[in-house]
């Protein structure tokens, strides 16, 4: 009986879900009921999990831009689907011929074709306005003082860290470079991700603005890190940049997201990031081993 509410959940909460409301209210506060929990059980992750339906914990303030935007859109698109059903439910019961006897003969209403010419207008304004202000971060470079170079080849991740470049009290003279590589799923320890975890991760600094250089030795890589709101192709010959700023410690996932030959799903990105004090002990560590 309640099959078809559990192949809704693989989607999103849209007209779908619109519908329901006008059919069956029941039904609605079931499948809504169901959601809620899924997505606060699931979504609060830093990698992927199973049946995962919402976006990952944001980690940057870039992905709670990405975020606040999404669901502000969702907002209006359940009042536009829940107005469209409404509109479509009355249409049906209306123009019934075993309801209403004698139709209505006129053809236009010119008030109702104002209206609905432009209210549309208003509300792609009310869209478009926060878009090109979240576009517009997404786009700008930060002033920074840390930048990570990022070079992709077939099929691992190679990661620089800068040089005579003085980094909160220290100053790196030899600059500070290493390959991170997959780890083999029969090398893994308890707990560890399988085809996520890498043999050398990138240690970053919370609350600082870092900027990011990437490029590649040999084919089309993609730099992808959901937590983070991060995704940039590496392209030979090129050097993309981005920046962010992370928010909050904690160990952020990712993966090569451009297929890039046959080792192209064994391309992990790990990412820790940790308080600047902390970073400082692990880059004097680092340098002196």
């Amino acid at each position: 009986m309640y099959i078809y509410k559990y192949i809704m959940l693989n989607f999103r909460f849209n007209f779908l879900s619109c519908w329901l409301f006008l059919i069956n209210k029941k039904d609605f506060i079931f499948f809504l009921v169901i959601y809620i929990i899924l997505c606060i059980k699931i979504s609060l992750c830093d990698a992927a999990e199973s049946w995962q339906l919402n976006i990952q914990d944001p980690a940057s303030y870039l992905l709670q831009g990405m975020l606040d935007f999404h669901n502000y859109i969702m907002i209006l698109l359940i009042f536009i689907g829940i107005f469209v059903c409404f509109i479509l439910k009355y249409c049906i019961e209306m123009f019934n011929s075993d309801v209403n006897l004698t139709p209505y003969n006129f053809a236009h209403l010119s008030t109702l074709e104002v209206v609905w010419t432009i209210l549309p207008a208003f509300l792609l304004i009310v869209i478009a306005v926060p878009s090109f202000a979240l576009l517009y971060s997404l786009d700008e470079i930060l002033n920074t003082k840390f930048t990570l170079k990022v070079i992709g080849h077939q099929w691992y991740w190679s990661y620089e860290y800068p040089s005579d470049v003085e980094l909160y009290n220290l100053t790196n003279k030899n600059g500070l470079s290493f390959d991170s590589y997959m780890i083999p799923t029969d090398s893994l320890t308890k707990g560890s991700f399988r085809l996520l975890e890498v043999d050398n991760r990138i240690v970053l600094p919370i609350l600082e603005n870092i900027k990011v250089l990437i490029t590649s030795s040999d084919v089309i890589h993609c730099w992808a890190v959901p937590s983070l709101g991060v995704k940039l192709d590496a392209v030979p010959g090129r050097l993309s940049e981005t920046s962010f700023v992370i928010n909050r410690p904690g160990t952020f996932f990712g993966q090569c997201s451009e297929i890039c030959g046959v080792n192209h799903g064994f391309m992990p990105i790990v990412i820790k990031a940790m308080e600047v004090d902390l970073y400082n002990s692990w880059f004097i560590k680092k340098l002196s081993s």
